[in-house]
């Protein structure tokens, strides 16, 4: 109790000094109107530091007590001072007790005198005074202090000034009910202590901007000085490179030449040595190869007497062979005409098997074909709808275009085609020459192919060995394919095991999945007794009236689930009415329920119902189509029967159920001025409000409707009961299965067994077919002779590769140059224009919209190419007649079965022919065999003579040929050495010299010069006009004497020059393709560094501005390094602040939120509503809450969400006591003081919040003034105010109702009223007491 007593002196209506109280847990404040209990309350939040101006006063001075029409008294001051006692420990907060406060007795006032209900625990007096100037002062204690620290010491007990979480005024309640989303969020700031954060927070903002905006200055600026430096350390490293290449390219052409003319002159001196010993070598293989020709002829004499005889031999066998093959086909023939008709006899077994499993299966593949059908329909519907979204989206990113600029793009792009025109006609024929040369040099390639196709077919093309070749080939073949036939019968009993497997994987997996969904629907639930009641009565009338139907709600689904409410709320209570055929029908089933007594029902007969005139029917439909929001109720409702359509069109009518109510208020509202009256429509929104034809609206569900949303769950029951049907048929197909494998899995072991034996014996067989086939193909390999005729065209079709590509990579650079010049027009018209709309990339708006355009399109056509085939898949199936194929199927099998019988009759025939023919060619072959072997003999030794003097004879040529190419290369060489020399004094290349004394007379060296230059300009001219024999003539003119002239100078100078300066590397001996990289490579690198000197001007004084640069760059790094450091500070300094002021609110509003929803069902709950209503709080930015808004909002027991402006003054008033006492509970304060908040509450309501009060008096302690006496007779205790006519003042009352609280409840707690009626007598014994 920590309110005790409250002492005015001289304050607004109290004259004098005036004690109020004890104030118990629950106390109410009562009295006439006039009487002062609103200056009680002003009284109260005076001292508690509640500012003036909200007293209904403008200065303090009116807060000093002044009689009416009296002058005010100028020595006269005012003062309120506040008992607050802190409750001991152990001490229940909110239980009364009659022990007196520790300390001193309690005193008596000269103008009354207190109770003994004083609680115990430490004691504050605040007070605030007015002094008769008008200043005011605050006190603690009897002790000045200042506001601030008034302040602490009330915030110290848990009273916030700021956000008064203690005072609830007269019009308090209304205004937080009227509150708005920012005005809350404000409130909440002011509650959660987020508020304080509040200016620090824009200042921390406010300084992250600030440093943000210097470190991009000074990255700025570090990236211009860093971009300058880079060009100054470009320029002096190119002049640094400069210096170094000279150098560079100077040693490196040394290196070259040395290299050349030490290899060379090696080569020269080598090259003599090895011809004079071939010439010796020459005339000893020319004697050998006479002494085998001799013996070759002797030895071909002998062979030919054996191969006559083979061959006789051989006739014979190949006219038994001929037999046997002539045989053969038949056998193969028979053998494949028994395994065709057996695999068409199992076919046919199969097929009157399938005809039977479709036969009985074409109801459901009907109903299949048309849910596919509906959902493609669907699926076209939302694909329209999401191309409209993607346009609008999609557009954004690059722009968009008005509809004149896009007629005067296509302008533009016409213009430009046309200016783009010849161009084009340039770039094609380029274009065409690209593909012409492409075209030769894989005209080249083929040949070179061909070329190499034929070499290899001269290899394959050994006579001798033909025959024994195919009949290896044939055997090997055969065996090959009753391998594959063997292999593929064991994947095809595998596949069979495999299939039963997935097949009951798919099956379990489908059972899971249903099981699921049954579990998680809660499958075990139960209908209520009425709804069996209602359904036994349907399933009674359709056993006795086949005219019956059965209930709409059963015979129609919507067509999605997004659709139950709605189309629930525009059947209304015609989804539950029974349909049947005629109007007699619904008499009979009447009079047949009136009988038995078993209830009412509706029933709508088909041949009388009154639907909507079609023509009204598609107007609304065709509306329907160009507006994609809403549609007719009946198109998205989906019969099981046609016939009951009728009955759907009576129960909706023409509605539309429309995607939101505004899309229902534009329907109905401004189409129907468009329409006319006489056109109005009834519009249904997928959250159940209702627009009538007569402009009323209804939101959500009524009382009448309030089996509306069970009637909407019942399609979702009737899924339910689609998958237990489906179950049933998995797990009776998954026994079929089981039964069927179990007799199947030791037959596919069994097959797979066998199988594997078969190929493995056919392996074995294939492999030693395969050694004696390769043995035979090694013979082939001697046949090598064919390859020298193909290397010179093989040498001219590579050179001709090379011209091709050559042609090919000339076409595709002209491609290439024409292409950007059509590039350039065509951007001389389409800048202007981009320019003008302000789209910089044209192409990308092409692609965004014309991609998504196309994409639309091609995924609409493939959708209605796909019903298309739906359709006439459905005909199809339609027009299928299964018993005329089952006949034939049947038939078909019969044929089959003795066409098979009459063949393997023959076959036996054929079989034993074959055997008796095969033995006599065995012996045949054992003959031949023989004679085979004696030629054999005589063939290895003409073949060994042959080679003998076929190896004599290469020998001798293989002499005369290297010797005739030692010559050709040491002219080569000598011609090469005189090159050589001649071009290092042109380029003046300086070269080693061993010894330079000795010189040549001046005018010998000038005629030789001159002899050289003149004989080397006359060789590179004729190797430039003349064939490759001229060329060699030339050659042996000048150097293919080792004593000439110019042989013997050119030997003289290459012996001068000093090797021993050149890398060790370089005097190796390569091979000549190494050599030709090597020198390539030396080559490349001088013409790199010759190209790369002259393309360098180098700027001798960029090393010192490179220099200054750099300090300057040093300088503005350090600067951006200071300005990085200080925006991250102030990011943190900002990101702390943030988030301190976020955790506060936030902090504050999930609890407050919480306690929130459990204050409100406490207050609103009651016999009828035992779970209460529900409110809730809503932000807008969560992680910056107050930057936003906030939302309160609240649903009354038994009725929808709605708007809180929407809501009764009583629902109101408990959501905003709900929403204070939620943010007291935050904050709570000891105690709660409330002014009339009741004003606005009935009875009822007034009850609630009291009973609440009661309940909640043990954590705090709330003084209510009211005037209702429901509030005040359940409280602890009254202060009642009173007017005192003599001194024209308020006075006050105060009554302790605990001590009559055994009366009060010995009668029960529900009829305390008239039980204290009957006990009146007792009343006038509660003590009073008067503060005089």
């Amino acid at each position: 109790m920590p309110v005790t007593y409250l002492e005015l002196e001289n304050f607004k209506s109290y004259a004098g000094v005036q004690r109020i109280g004890p104030f118990l847990p629950f106390s109410c404040v009562v009295g006439p109107n006039g009487s002062g209990k609103s200056n009680l309350m002003d009284a109260i939040s005076f001292v508690l530091g509640v500012q003036s101006r909200d007293l209904r006063s403008s200065q303090m001075r009116d807060l000093i007590f002044r009689p009416p029409g009296a002058a005010r008294d100028e020595t006269l001051s005012a003062r309120a001072s506040l008992v607050y006692v802190e409750p001991a420990k152990g001490e229940g907060g909110g239980e009364d007790t009659d022990d007196e406060a520790a300390g001193s007795p309690p005193k008596k006032s000269k103008r009354g005198r207190i109770t003994g209900r004083i609680p115990q625990g430490k004691t504050t007096v605040f007070s605030r005074i007015v002094t008769s100037k008008g200043t005011g002062e605050y006190q603690v204690n009897n002790k000045t202090v200042t506001f601030k620290q008034y302040e602490e010491r009330l915030a110290a007990i848990g009273v916030l000034l700021k956000a008064r979480n203690f005072l609830v005024f007269q019009g308090d309640v209304e205004s937080m009910a009227r509150k708005n989303p920012k005005q809350l969020v404000e409130m909440f700031e002011n509650i959660s202590g987020s508020a304080e954060l509040k200016g620090e927070y824009e200042a921390a903002l406010k300084a992250k901007e600030e440093a943000e905006q210097k470190t991009i200055f000074a990255f700025n600026k570090t990236k211009e000085h860093k971009s300058e430096r880079r060009v100054l350390k470009e320029q002096k490293e190119e002049a640094e490179r400069f210096h170094a290449l000279l150098q560079q390219r100077a040693s490196l052409k040394s290196n070259f030449f040395l290299w050349l003319l030490f290899h060379i002159h090696s080569d020269v001196q080598q090259r003599e040595t090895t011809v004079s010993d071939l010439q010796e070598s020459l005339a000893e293989h020319q004697a050998i190869v006479a002494e085998k020709e001799d013996v070759l002829k002797k030895a071909k004499k002998e062979a030919s007497k054996a191969r006559s005889q083979s061959s006789a031999k051989d006739k014979l066998r190949i006219k038994l062979e001929a037999e046997v093959d002539k045989l053969q086909p038949s056998v193969i023939e028979s053998s494949e005409a028994i395994a065709a008709l057996k695999k068409r006899v199992a076919s046919d077994t199969k097929a009157v098997a399938r005809v039977e499993k479709e036969k009985a299966s074409h109801s459901d593949k009907l109903a299949e074909l048309e849910e596919q059908i509906e959902e493609y329909q669907e699926k076209e519907g939302e694909l329209q709808k999401e191309y409209d979204e993607l346009k609008q989206s999609e557009g954004g990113g690059v722009g968009s275009l008005t509809e004149e600029q896009e007629a005067e793009y296509g302008k533009i792009c016409d213009a430009a085609a046309v200016a783009s025109a010849a161009l084009r006609r340039k770039l094609q024929s380029s274009a065409r020459g690209l593909e012409s040369a492409r075209a030769r040099a894989g005209k080249v390639m083929e040949e070179k192919k061909e070329l190499q196709s034929r070499k290899e077919d001269a290899e394959r093309s050994c006579a001798e060995l033909t025959t024994r070749k195919n009949t290896l080939e044939k055997s090997l073949e055969k065996t090959r394919a009753e391998l594959k036939a063997s292999e593929a019968d064991l994947k095809s009993v595998q596949k069979a095991a495999s299939d039963y497997s997935s097949k009951r994987a798919t099956i379990e997996t489908s059972l899971d999945q249903i099981n699921n969904t049954l579990r998680q629907a809660k499958d075990d639930r139960r209908k209520d007794k009425e709804e069996e009641r209602i359904l036994s009565a349907i399933a009674a009338l359709k056993r006795h009236f086949p005219g019956v139907k059965g209930r709409l709600v059963d015979l129609c689904r919507p067509s999605q689930s997004r659709y139950n409410l709605a189309v629930t709320v525009a059947g209304g209570k015609d989804m539950d009415a029974v349909v049947v055929d005629t109007k007699r029908t619904a008499f009979d089933c009447i009079k047949y329920l009136r009988d038995q007594r078993i209830g009412t029902a509706t029933f709508l007969p088909l041949d009388s119902l009154q639907v909507p005139s079609p023509e009204s029917t598609e107007r609304l439909r065709a509306m329907a189509e160009n507006d994609k929001r809403y549609r007719l109720a009946a198109d998205v409702i989906r019969v099981t029967d046609e016939s009951v359509q009728r009955a759907v069109l009576y129960a909706v009518g023409n509605t539309v159920v429309c995607d939101s109510l505004d899309v229902a208020r534009e329907i109905c509202f401004q189409g129907g001025r468009g329409r006319g009256e006489q056109e109005r429509v009834k519009a249904v929104t997928l959250k159940g409000a209702v627009i009538s034809k007569a402009g009323t609206m209804t939101g959500g569900t009524t009382k009448e409707d309030g089996q509306k949303g069970s009637n909407a769950g019942r399609w979702s029951e009737q899924k339910l009961e689609d998958l237990r049907s489906k179950k049933d048929t998995l797990e009776a197909e998954r026994e079929t299965l089981d039964s069927e494998a179990g007799r199947g899995t030791s037959s596919h072991s069994a097959r797979a067994e066998d199988a594997r034996t078969a190929i493995g014996n056919l392996r074995n067989k294939e492999q030693y077919s395969k050694a004696d086939l390769e043995y035979t193909k090694k013979k082939l390999k001697e046949q090598t002779a064919l390859l020298k005729s193909s290397k010179k065209t093989f040498d001219k079709l590579e050179k001709e590769m090379a011209d091709a590509e050559e042609a090919v990579a000339e076409a595709n650079e002209s491609v290439e140059r024409h292409r950007q010049e059509v590039r350039d027009v065509e951007e001389e018209h389409y800048a202007p224009f981009r320019e003008e709309t302000g789209i910089k990339d044209l192409r990308a708006y092409d692609e965004a919209i014309g991609k998504a355009r196309e994409d639309f399109v091609k995924q609409r056509t493939d959708i209605r190419e796909h019903l298309a085939k739906l359709t006439a898949k459905k005909k199809y199936e339609d027009e299928k007649d299964f018993e005329s194929k089952l006949a034939k199927a049947k038939k078909k099998k019969s044929s089959h079965e003795s066409q098979l019988e009459e063949a393997e009759e023959a076959e036996e025939t054929l079989l034993s022919e074959v055997s008796e023919i095969k033995a006599k060619l065995a012996d045949a072959e054992s003959t031949l065999k023989q004679a085979q072997e004696a030629e054999q003999e005589k063939e290895d030794v003409v073949r060994l003579a042959s080679e003998e003097k076929k190896e004599a004879q290469a020998d001798y040529n293989k002499v005369t040929k290297t010797m005739n190419a030692e010559d050709s290369d040491l002219m080569v060489l000598r011609q090469k050495l005189h090159e050589t020399l001649q071009k290092a004094r042109v380029d003046e290349v300086e070269l080693p010299m061993l010894d330079e004394g000795d010189e040549m007379d001046e005018d010998d060296d000038e005629e030789a010069e001159d002899s050289q230059m003149t004989g080397s300009t006359t060789q590179r001219s004729s190797r430039r006009s003349s064939s490759l024999s001229a060329t060699q003539e030339s050659l042996s003119q000048h150097y293919s004497n080792r004593e000439a002239p110019n042989v013997s100078k050119d030997r003289k100078e290459a012996g001068k020059v000093d090797f021993s300066t050149m890398d060790e590397d370089l005097k190796v001996r390569r091979s000549a393709s190494e050599e030709d990289k090597l020198r390539k490579k030396f080559e490349s690198k001088i013409s790199k560094l010759t190209q790369e000197i002259e393309g360098i001007a180098p700027n001798m004084k960029a090393s010192d501005a490179f220099d200054t640069m750099t300090e300057k760059v040093k300088e503005t790094v350090d600067d951006f390094n200071t300005a990085k450091e200080d925006g991250r500070k102030a990011n943190e300094v900002f990101n702390k602040v943030r988030k301190a002021r976020s955790h506060k609110f936030n902090s504050a509003f999930k609890k407050i939120d919480a306690a929130l929803k459990i204050i409100y069902t406490d207050m609103t709950k009651s016999s009828k509503h035992p779970l209460g209503g529900n409110a809730y709080l809503s932000l807008d930015d969560s992680d910056e809450p107050y930057r936003g808004g906030m939302k309160f909002n609240a649903m009354p027991p038994m009725k929808r969400f709605r708007d809180m402006e929407q809501l009764s003054g009583g629902e109101k008033t408990v959501a905003a006591l709900s929403l204070l006492f939620a943010i007291h509970s935050y904050r709570p304060a000891p105690f709660f003081i409330m002014d009339e908040v009741d004003a606005a509450l009935d009875n009822v309501n007034v009850l609630k919040v009291c009973n609440y009060i009661r309940r909640r008096s043990s954590d705090f302690q709330c003084i209510v003034i009211s005037l209702k006496d429901m509030f005040y007779e359940r409280s602890e205790s009254l202060v009642g105010i009173c007017r005192d006519v003599s001194s024209n003042s308020s006075r006050t009352l105060t009554l302790d109702l605990t001590r009559f609280d055994g009366a009060r409840t010995s009668g029960g707690g529900e009829k305390r009223a008239a039980d204290e009626e009957a006990e009146s007598p007792v009343r006038p014994k509660r003590k009073a007491i008067r503060n005089q």
